[in-house]
């Protein structure tokens, strides 16, 4: 499971972080509200542990854009602030939990397993774009109720693209989150798209509205293709 810390203090970010990975989980840190930002948007997390005072970007406004942009994932609110009217904002906001400084650490994992149990839905075990249905449990993938054949590798990035649906999804941001790659020198340009044709042949068969739609410049989205789109790459 992948945790995403939004902690400006540097101490409490690192013990945050060690503490995390000591029990099984893998933590990403980030100490400013910009890089927070740009890690929640852009990469996917299991739960993400955030602190509403930060510089650049407050932990609020990092929560009111995550739901914005339609984000599920859990959040547990870090705080100094103990007021109610500050736990009531940032519950309003869409946070899941909220937790006052300081804190024990034993009570932040006892948070985390509660909402970790929560969010561990049918909806969110299975995911379901028109007729294509994806089973993260089973890891079975079936299409108008045939079954499709993936490799690893495909099935993660068709998994990727479902938890993104109707969104832009960047070469970038598959390099990143599917391949792992974020700091390799030569773009996986040519490997994504690749892949992607692969996947588009065991997605897109004859007869069904296509789902995975390359944007000229920007990348790729799954959705649902509108009738006139029917029968061309969208």
């Amino acid at each position: 499971m992948r945790i995403l810390i939004v902690e400006d203090e540097e101490k409490i970010g690192l013990a945050l972080k060690r503490g995390l990975e000591g029990e099984g989980f893998e933590a990403d840190l980030a100490t400013t509200g910009e890089d927070g930002f740009f890690l929640a948007s852009s990469q996917v997390f299991d739960l993400v542990i955030l602190d509403l005072m930060l510089p650049g970007r407050s932990g609020l406004e990092i929560l009111k854009a995550m739901r914005a942009q339609g984000q599920a994932t859990p959040v547990l609110i870090l705080s100094a602030r103990d007021g109610v009217e500050h736990r009531v904002q940032g519950l309003d906001l869409g946070a899941d939990d909220y937790l006052v400084k300081p804190f024990a650490f034993e009570e932040l994992l006892a948070r985390l397993r509660a909402l970790v149990r929560r969010a561990r839905t049918p909806d969110l075990l299975r995911l379901v774009v028109a007729d294509l249905d994806l089973d993260r449990v089973t890891r079975r993938v079936t299409r108008a109720g045939a079954p499709v054949d993936l490799t690893t590798r495909e099935y993660e990035l068709l998994e990727y693209l479902m938890l993104h649906q109707g969104r832009a999804i960047s070469r970038e941001m598959l390099a990143l989150n599917v391949w792992r790659e974020g700091q390799r020198a030569t773009p996986l340009d040519n490997v994504i798209d690749v892949h992607i044709a692969r996947l588009r042949k065991k997605i897109d068969v004859d007869g069904r509205p296509k789902l995975i739609h390359t944007l000229r410049g920007v990348g790729f989205m799954l959705r649902v293709a509108s009738a006139d789109e029917h029968g061309r790459d969208g």
